[in-house]
């Protein structure tokens, strides 16, 4: 189906007959606009649902964790199997979302703190600002445009004054992990609170005739402790031999999947399905060791870092339906942009691509400004150093600056990264190595620098260091 078509098909399914609403009135004047709920989870692995990302990969599911309302809004929707986040870790990728650019265009590249010279690495990581600039344009200032309500509820670790000084017309304010930590049975991690107040947004600006966009930034997969007692005492009950952290883990992941349930609900309740799109995604990789088929996890650029479960449903989307082409989270904003019938250009400097052509079928072309995807960490984190990697066609780079070696992995054939074809493809290798330099250069990417103080027999003293670099000696 062509792009032009599949808009036709958009169209033809928000404007509709008069029919009954979920207020007993008979109207015909629905808005012909989408609404637009977006859900990001935080931590969750792309084998962290009980939802197959990959309709060819059982290892691509969770075989302890619950997620039935997933489960539920995937069989209505399309899954995509390739889908990535901006980053390996939280802030950054939500201000890629915010914004359409990469981290490294953004300049913000970590969320924690940051390493200094007196920590001891052999680089020193590039160091920047962690507040959302008022020079931005956000996706709500976009749709608020064209005639949206837009809503922001939960975690949103950007600073910059808070959501309101972004666009967002509701919002919970200039929240961060910590303002989930009150929050504990009956109400983990304000997962149902958010659900409720996204629930009488929806509701009110249905009454009105209005298109709305929702971010709930669920606090969830963080602070697994305050999960319901219940849910805990089921995966207690059922998960014999399974750590405290894994049961509290298995138990927040469904907690949250009640929350979602509450969401899809309300829409059904509504009678607002037929021009509504949810979209579901997490904002990087699972902390801690990956246990799946994916390689690494948060805070590195291996796999499991990286890539994330990807689930829309919504006008024109065919139900159960997979998409193997790769998207990346920065293609969120001009698809928004473009459903949602935004008619003023799009910002300068906007690297995602449009995925509305995917969603009618599954296929077909992601037009971007860059060809390659590339993903920026000068960071320590996960024990790998500061590392970035690229990804074109089938093939994807990693490059560690610590000692400057390449990586080469043909992701069609080996997802697990097991197999290292530096070696064998130097063609390749050296392609993909200056489309890598290039990009950098041209979005004035921070490098990491070289410690002048670096010492290799004094330890490392920044936060986990001592872990880093045992990972790093048996690497």
């Amino acid at each position: 189906m062509k792009r032009r078509e599949f808009l036709g098909v958009v169209g033809a399914g928000v404007c509709g007959m008069a029919v009954a609403n979920a207020f007993g009135q008979v109207t015909s004047n629905r808005p012909k606009q989408p609404n637009f709920i977006f859900m990001v989870s935080d931590d969750q692995g792309w084998d962290g649902l009980s939802v197959q990302m990959h309709d060819a990969i059982t290892g691509s599911k969770s075989d302890f964790y619950q997620t039935p309302n997933l489960e539920k809004l995937a069989q209505q929707g399309m899954r995509f199997s390739a889908a990535y986040a901006p980053s390996p870790v939280c802030s950054p990728t939500r201000c890629s979302f915010q914004t359409g650019k990469s981290p490294a265009q953004n300049h913000w590249t970590k969320a924690s703190p940051i390493m200094t010279a007196a920590d001891g690495y052999k680089l020193i990581p590039p160091m920047h600002g962690k507040n959302l600039s008022s020079d931005e344009t956000t996706i709500a200032e976009m749709l608020k445009q064209a005639g949206y309500t837009t809503a922001h509820y939960g975690k949103w670790h950007l600073g910059g004054g808070g959501p309101g000084n972004h666009g967002y017309d509701v919002h919970d304010g200039n929240t961060g992990n910590g303002n989930a930590a009150p929050f504990v049975d009956p109400n983990p991690v304000d997962i149902f609170g958010m659900s409720r107040r996204a629930n009488a947004l929806m509701e009110e600006n249905t009454k009105a005739g209005k298109p709305f966009f929702i971010q709930l930034s669920y606090y969830a997969l963080h602070y697994p402790q305050n999960a319901l007692a219940s849910t805990r005492q089921a995966y207690e009950n059922r998960l014999i031999g399974r750590s405290y952290r894994e049961i509290n883990r298995a138990a927040i992941t469904e907690d949250l999947d009640t929350g979602v349930g509450m969401i899809m609900e309300q829409v059904e309740k509504l009678g607002i399905g037929d021009h509504t799109y949810l979209i579901y995604m997490s904002d990087n990789g699972a902390s801690g060791r990956s246990r799946g088929v994916l390689r690494g996890s948060k805070g590195s650029l291996w796999e499991g870092g990286i890539r994330v479960p990807l689930i829309i449903r919504g006008p024109g989307i065919e139900p159960d339906t997979f998409c193997h082409e790769r998207v990346v989270g920065i293609d969120l904003f001009p698809t928004l942009c473009e459903l949602g019938g935004v008619s003023q250009p799009l910002p300068a400097g906007i690297e995602g691509g449009s995925i509305t052509s995917l969603l009618s079928g599954g296929k077909g072309v992601v037009e971007r400004p860059h060809e390659e995807l590339v993903f920026h960490f000068p960071h320590y984190q996960s024990g790998d150093g500061p590392h970035s990697a690229i990804m074109l066609d089938d093939y994807k780079l990693i490059k560690f600056y610590e000692t400057n070696k390449l990586h080469l992995f043909d992701l069609s054939k080996d997802m697990s990264e097991e197999n290292d074809l530096a070696e064998s493809k130097p063609e390749v290798v050296a392609k993909l190595h200056d489309q890598l330099n290039e990009y950098l250069a041209s979005v004035d990417a921070q490098m990491p620098q070289t410690n002048p103080y670096y010492d290799p027999s004094w330890p490392v003293r920044g936060r986990r260091g001592r872990n880093n670099r045992r990972r790093r000696d048996r690497r």
